[in-house]
């Protein structure tokens, strides 16, 4: 599992978008201009690329114990974010499951006109970048 991977799973969903605006070296995953992924690599967080991901606060502390590869969230509220190491050992799914999940409750914060926009892109998760008229 890799950068490619997880760049392809975020940019998937419906009006997502990516942009570097810490440099080339930090992907930011945006939808209606929200993160809701942040794809980067640091040697003293991991020897593996790691995505930060918006999670429920219930499930934060939850996540981390259960799983080795997820930790609190990286430079970001640890109340509100996990980073997930995208180690050989990383479940697919799993890391799929918690993509979709930080872009879900990003999207639910959105207001109704914006999150509108969004289903008329479809239940498919696919989208070719953002809605809102920005670049990428």
């Amino acid at each position: 599992m890799g950068v490619r991977w997880c760049h392809e799973a975020c940019l998937a969903l419906p009006g997502a978008g990516v942009d570097w605006p810490f440099g080339p070296d930090a992907d930011v995953f945006r939808v209606h201009r929200k993160v809701f992924a942040l794809l980067m690599t640091n040697p003293r967080v991991s020897e593996h690329p790691f995505v930060n991901l918006k999670a429920e606060p219930a499930e934060v502390p939850l996540l981390i114990a259960a799983h080795d590869g997820i930790l609190p969230g990286y430079h970001m509220n640890k109340r509100h974010w996990i980073t997930v190491v995208l180690s050989p050992a990383t479940e697919l799914d799993l890391v799929g499951e918690l993509i979709e999940d930080s872009y879900d409750t990003v999207v639910a914060g959105l207001p109704a006109r914006l999150r509108s926009s969004l289903r008329s892109l479809g239940g498919g998760r696919r989208g070719d970048g953002p809605v809102d008229g920005s670049t990428v």
